[in-house]
């Protein structure tokens, strides 16, 4: 639906730098998936015979490198989850995964914050577990870097340190789906567009942050990204 006036101020258009260009990146729609890193789906206590899923969350909880974060209401149980994040220029529905990359502008570091205690909470009612992956501040994700100067990436560390001691440490390869599966299997079930961003999933040993705390994420071949917890 469009309008030419609104009753109420319009919402800003959320979007991402993108390194070196000088403009943004419009984000339409926050894609993740779920249970991506085999180990991580074991710490989790999950069927590791089971596929990836896919959730979202809402483009006007992105933040981005640099930032200060509040720790978020309700929960006493703040998780970090760092992942690659993929940016789309176009999309489709059933886009053949030969095909997947054709579509991506660029890739990004960032970070899934989860309130894990609520999350947890959720399932074990058998409930929507929204509330603890959508909350203010909770996409966390750096500039995004063009695929025509990075390539796509297939393999490289990655990992993330909480005020300097490492937590997290894997590498893309031990993705279970390639981004480019990650692509199709998700337009199966939805139309992928311009400016859809997809969280491809943590590796193991996520775990709680607290207030104070510095993260630091890393992936070979894109610049460091950092965050602090206030």
């Amino acid at each position: 639906m469009n309008a030419t006036a609104f009753v109420i101020p319009a919402p800003p258009q959320a979007s991402i730098p993108v390194a070196g260009e000088g403009k943004a990146f419009p984000v339409r729609r926050i894609w993740c998936v779920g249970r991506n890193y085999l180990e991580h789906i074991r710490e989790m206590g999950n069927d590791e015979r089971d596929p990836p899923f896919f959730f979202a969350k809402h483009a006007d909880m992105l933040v981005g490198d640099g930032a200060t974060i509040p720790y978020p209401p309700l929960t006493k149980d703040l998780h970090h989850e760092v992942e690659l994040i993929v940016a789309m220029k176009s999309g489709g529905l059933n886009i053949a995964p030969e095909k997947a990359l054709d579509h991506v502008y660029g890739y990004a570091l960032g970070l899934d914050m989860t309130r894990r205690d609520l999350q947890n909470g959720m399932a074990a009612e058998k409930k929507p577990w929204e509330i603890g992956k959508s909350f203010d501040h909770a996409a966390v994700i750096g500039p995004i870097h063009p695929a025509a100067k990075t390539g796509h990436f297939t393999k490289g560390a990655i990992s993330l340190a909480i005020n300097g001691n490492v937590r997290q440490a894997s590498d893309l390869d031990k993705m279970i789906w390639s981004v480019a599966e990650q692509i199709a299997k998700l337009s199966e079930a939805f139309e992928l567009k311009a400016g859809d961003i997809i969280y491809s999933g943590t590796p193991e040993n996520v775990g709680p942050v607290v207030k104070g705390d510095v993260l630091l994420a890393k992936l070979d071949g894109l610049p460091d990204m950092s965050i602090r917890i206030v």
